[in-house]
């Protein structure tokens, strides 16, 4: 075939007319019945007309022909998985990889499979195969992190993301879709914004976008331009009739309808659209808030349990290890230190107080967010968005020596400084340091990780947050929890009610053991004296003016994003919206107070209302 007849059926195709590109393939072929260039256009025609059937005949002919080729095999798949003959599409892209381990594509079609089926531990093998045959394309790298996310393994996704603004223009809308969605999973949502805002003003008539965008506005609280944004979506929504758009509409619509306090509106736009798809478990959660705030208690517990069954069954694909006979409630492999452990360490030199970061600790939902906030509106402190910081140095040491969080003393001053290094040089990668400033680390499981804080800065102050630990497990059990520890933990109310306890166990053994500079701040005195707890955070911080703290809803709005699921709530003046929620819900309750009994009478909670 010359290359003019080439670009001739190309253009056919390109230009909407495959039957016309059908039409000079076959003529083509019956001079060359074998010409492989023209088969494949041939195919691609058929397929571009709804024909597969017929053109996974082609491309079963052009493994035949051409047996020794890759890329036939690779179409071959393709086109078998879109037919849906899955385990067919499988075995011929394993044959297209042996045939060619080079070849990227089939390792990326295989990977994307393997996704679609939620196999993702063998989706992200596949994919980060496919990464390292060429490190430098972004298709590998976005769907490589979108199968590290899936698994759980955010700092793999961020690392593969990491070069992302050097890849515009992407010159493919789908990709850069994609792109943004893996950004705001990894609490990115400034970024992937922009990205958003760009694919938008290219393209008006992708409504995907629009409606991800609309979501990121009002993500970051600016609910006004999501509003408008949805409305736009819908004006197009309204001419299709797509059930799936009209769904993802009605969906956005209830989430703005609940921020503007109609709460009707918004059960009426769940209820009637339903979920969006088979494990659709966020909009049972959504459901269940609604419940909840038209106290209708009994269809908020049975919705969330509907809720967790479907989170659980797909947590499973990821994390199994967390469901397994005698996990602990919450897992997590970190070794505990013993006060002989501790007698062993060597005396180092150490940041003092003020040169080492400010800890906020608590179990999740115990108002650590708040603090957090009411840090940083001081202008001698600086807070970031929360962080697995020390997990990450916790895994860097095991890379190094595997026994080593369970023998700390055997960290140097050499080892130490090179930690605080690091730490540093994460922080720093988060936000713009002012070193000025104190640094504020909110996370609440750093509660778990105190003999390694310890270790590096033994003069840290912690914040611990404290609130009645059945308020705690009841705004657990309503949150739409990432992170599979944590969405495990949550699978049931004595499930959590356990994680609490293991969680606090951990917390005061620790306490006893290395004695670190502590405040409690009990939730239910923040919200009741804030001007006097504000005085007695900013005592013990050696604060010399707490006024800027008492004014940290005005800084939150005016930070816009926040990554935390209260994003929408810190921006309020304190109330007392979250005191005695759980009373409502006693009946529930009665099985898991047995479990939670010795921290509610450690801490000096009553069982029968808040204290």
């Amino acid at each position: 075939m010359t290359p003019e007849s080439t670009q001739l059926i190309v253009a056919s195709i390109t230009a909407g007319d495959p039957l016309e590109a059908e039409r000079l393939c076959r003529a083509q072929l019956r001079a060359q019945p074998q010409d492989e260039n023209v088969l494949v256009l041939l195919a691609l025609s058929l397929q571009h007309q709804g024909r597969l059937g017929e053109a996974l005949a082609i491309y079963a002919r052009l493994t035949e022909l051409f047996p020794d080729s890759s890329l036939h095999c690779c179409n071959y798949a393709t086109a078998l998985r879109a037919a849906g003959s899955l385990p067919e599409a499988e075995a011929a892209y394993v044959a297209a990889i042996q045939r060619e381990p080079q070849n990227i594509e089939p390792k990326i079609q295989l990977g994307l499979m393997l996704l679609d089926r939620h196999e993702y531990l063998a989706a992200r093998e596949m994919l980060l195969d496919a990464f390292e045959l060429d490190r430098d394309l972004p298709r590998a790298r976005i769907h490589a992190a979108r199968a590290c996310s899936l698994c759980q393994d955010f700092q793999g996704a961020t690392d593969l993301l990491k070069p992302w603004p050097n890849w515009l223009p992407l010159n493919d809308d789908t990709l850069q879709l994609e792109l943004a969605r893996q950004l705001n999973l990894l609490s990115d949502a400034p970024a992937s914004g922009a990205l958003l805002e760009d694919l938008v003003g290219r393209n008006p008539s992708l409504p995907e976008a629009r409606l991800l965008l609309a979501g990121i506005y009002e993500r970051l609280n600016r609910v006004a331009d999501a509003e408008a944004m949805l409305q736009s979506v819908a004006a197009a929504a309204a001419t299709t009739s797509s059930k799936t758009l009209h769904n993802e509409v009605d969906h956005m619509r209830a989430t703005l309808a609940l921020r503007s306090g109609d709460v009707v509106a918004a059960r009426s736009l769940l209820e009637s659209g339903g979920p969006r798809h088979a494990n659709d478990y966020t909009h049972y959660f959504d459901l269940a808030k609604v419940h909840d705030k038209l106290g209708e208690t009994q269809l908020a517990m049975q919705t969330l349990q509907c809720a967790h069954a479907i989170q659980v069954e797909e947590l499973k694909h990821a994390s199994p290890e967390h469901f397994e006979a005698g996990a602990l409630a919450l897992p997590a492999a970190i070794p505990r230190t013993s006060a002989e452990d501790r007698a062993r360490w060597p005396q180092l030199i150490a940041p003092d107080a003020r040169n080492s970061p400010v800890f906020i600790v608590g179990f999740p939902r115990s108002g650590t967010t708040l603090l957090e906030q009411m840090l940083d509106a001081h202008p001698d402190l600086q807070s970031m968005d929360e962080n697995p910081f020390f997990n990450r140095l916790a895994d860097k040491l095991r890379n190094h020596h595997p026994g080593i969080l369970s023998n700390l003393d055997l960290l140097q001053q050499r080892d130490c400084d090179e930690l605080r290094k690091r730490y540093l040089i994460m922080v720093s990668e988060t936000i713009q340091r002012r070193w000025s400033s104190q640094l504020v680390d909110k996370n609440p499981l750093n509660m778990m990780w105190v003999p390694l804080i310890t270790r590096l800065f033994p003069e840290a102050k912690f914040v611990l947050a404290l609130r009645h630990p059945c308020d705690v497990i009841l705004s657990c059990y309503m949150q739409n929890f990432r992170s599979s520890i944590l969405g495990a933990a949550c699978s049931s109310l004595e499930r959590l009610a356990g994680a609490y306890v293991q969680a606090m166990e951990c917390w005061l053994e620790d306490e006893r053991i290395f004695r670190p500079q502590v405040l409690v701040s009990r939730y239910e005195e923040l919200v009741t004296d804030f001007p006097e707890q504000t005085r007695r955070i900013a005592n013990f911080l050696e604060l010399e003016d707490a006024i800027p703290m008492l004014q940290f809803d005005q800084r939150a709005r005016d930070k816009g994003y926040i990554a935390t699921p209260s994003y929408s709530q810190v921006i309020e003046p304190v109330n007392r919206k979250g005191l005695n929620r759980w009373t409502r819900y006693r009946h529930e309750f009665e099985p898991v107070l047995p479990i939670l009994e010795p921290m509610l009478r450690h801490w000096g909670y009553s069982a029968d209302a808040a204290s």
